[in-house]
């Protein structure tokens, strides 16, 4: 590998981290849900606002992340993204109350903005052939934090109930949750670290007009037989526009010279997050007790999701540029539908029906004569069953117990379910996971880059936001069969859509791109 590539790998990695961080802070609230609910007596709604905050805080960032972009460039900003992980980790992990928690954890999702910074920073940094592969790193790395996260949870869930006493002196036993989220201090603090190590992005000191530091910076990364080629590229890009404010870049983004863009762009950053990626996810041990696993059980199957997803991200990382970008999108749109369905089939034939054995097994659960009246019942929903035990015991109590309640008394078919949740994981991390955020690298001319990207990821947080804050009241009301049957049809609407619209990308640099899509 010549210098220059490994350079390109190098400054790569170290700003991919950033999706390292992301992955942690994401996943690591999945095993705190049921912690958080009975210390601080949530209910569905408050509990969607704890896990949603970070997503909610993003949305603002993004207002701001284009112009912090263009004024400080992108090292700066993502330096400042790193300090925020550092305060936010520290702030979640020490919070005495869920106002505290919910305000560190906004703050938290101001950093959230470290995804689409590092696929803006990667796709000026990396040569064109390198381009697929170097910004889906930030995927991986996504994926490795998910992964992480739930072993971290299920070690820390572990060791919580060991009884030992080292573990009695660390407090694991009564701060189970607040180990679970500090466990994210180190390593935002080694990212920040090592962001001083990249140089500034050669696009951003080209656009102010830096051109010999641009060149400095090229040298790096490139053959300098090649550097002068790039830059007259990049000029040529930017004498496209006649304004270069942040609201021109704006207006450009509506301009009827991108709308294919946009479509792209915008059924992307909706279809991405309306798969209900992030519900799965940030509530994997919820969504996994549904299927009737215990608690532990339901940990443990969260790292098999992560676990899945970090195979198939790697594997979309082979076949990016090989496969290209427009059959991964469309052919793991339809696999994400194919396999929802799937799960949603399971989930829609199950039964639940409570034995008095089941009931006499429930030794955690106190007078258990308050289920009588449920004893035999053969409920068709996850839904019917929880309203009758909100009737028996009243909604605190029924939020402690429903999972208990689905393990014991639910008939159904677990392994085809789990079939369709891993599938839907995999064909997720393979496709649209990582290869939307390619596309985003790529599509955008460098006149609009630094507002464009910033806006379609505030759309995307935006969609995100609203799967993850509403899945628990989606759950209590409509049920999972029906929430998963929702997710798979507005993927499908985006196929559709992209079908007509989504051009292929692989191989090309970007003012090729921008060419192949004025025509």
């Amino acid at each position: 590998m010549g210098s220059y590539k490994r350079k390109a790998y190098i400054y790569s990695t170290i700003v991919a981290m950033g999706g390292f961080v992301f992955g942690l802070d994401a996943a690591l609230i999945s095993g705190t849900v049921d912690f958080i609910s009975q210390e601080f007596s949530l209910n569905e709604f408050e509990l969607g606002m704890v896990v949603g905050a970070p997503a909610l805080g993003v949305i603002l960032a993004l207002l701001f992340a284009g112009y912090s972009c263009d004024k400080l460039g992108r090292k700066t900003t993502l330096q400042i993204v790193a300090a925020l992980y550092v305060v936010s980790a520290i702030g979640s992990t020490l919070a005495p109350d869920y106002w505290t928690l919910l305000s560190f954890r906004f703050l938290g999702g101001l950093a959230f903005t470290s995804i689409s910074l590092a696929s803006m920073y990667i796709g000026e940094i990396a040569p064109p052939k390198l381009r697929g592969k170097l910004v889906t790193m930030i995927q991986i790395n996504i994926v490795i934090g998910l992964s992480g996260a739930y072993f971290i949870n299920y070690l820390i869930l572990q060791w919580s109930t060991t009884g030992n006493n080292w573990a009695t002196d660390l407090g694991l036993n009564e701060n189970t949750w607040r180990w679970m989220l500090g466990s994210e201090i180190i390593p935002a603090i080694i990212w920040f670290v090592l962001l001083f190590v990249v140089p500034k992005s050669p696009s951003w000191l080209f656009f102010k007009g830096k051109i010999s530091n641009a060149k400095q910076t090229l040298l790096k990364l490139m053959p300098a037989s090649e550097v002068d080629g790039h830059i007259a590229e990049m000029d040529k890009s930017l004498e496209e526009t006649d304004n270069r404010s942040v609201w021109a870049q704006f207006k450009g983004i509506f301009s009827k010279e991108y709308r294919v863009v946009f479509v792209i762009a915008f059924t992307l950053a909706i279809a991405q997050q309306t798969s209900g990626i992030n519900a799965i996810l940030f509530y994997a041990p919820t969504v996994f007790e549904q299927i009737g696993l215990g608690k532990d059980a339901a940990f443990m199957q969260a790292i098999w999701t992560g676990l899945t997803g970090l195979l198939f991200t790697i594997l979309g990382l082979v076949c990016v540029d090989k496969l290209g970008r427009k059959p991964m999108i469309l052919g793991g749109m339809l696999w994400v539908v194919l396999s929802l369905g799937i799960a949603y089939y399971g989930f829609k034939t199950a039964s639940y029906t409570l034995t008095e054995d089941a009931v006499v097994e429930m030794t955690e659960f106190k007078n258990p004569e308050r289920l009588q009246s449920m004893i035999g019942v053969q409920y068709s929903s996850d839904i019917e069953l929880k309203k009758a035990l909100f009737d028996a015991i009243g909604e605190d109590e029924a939020r402690q117990y429903s999972g208990l309640l689905i393990q014991k008394s639910a008939k159904i078919n677990a392994i085809l379910i789990l079939i369709g949740i891993l599938s839907f994981i995999a064909a997720f991390h393979f496709s649209i996971g990582p290869v939307m955020w390619v596309l985003f690298s790529e599509i955008f001319p460098n006149a609009i880059r630094g507002i464009a990207i910033p806006f379609f990821t505030f759309i995307t947080s935006t969609t995100s936001w609203l799967i993850q804050a509403f899945f628990p009241s989606q759950l209590a009301s409509f049920g999972i069969s029906n929430t998963l049957l929702f997710y798979a049809v507005t993927v499908f609407l985006g196929m559709v859509i992209l079908s007509k619209y989504l051009i292929e990308t692989k191989g090309l640099s970007i003012e090729e791109i921008q060419a192949k899509l004025q025509k």
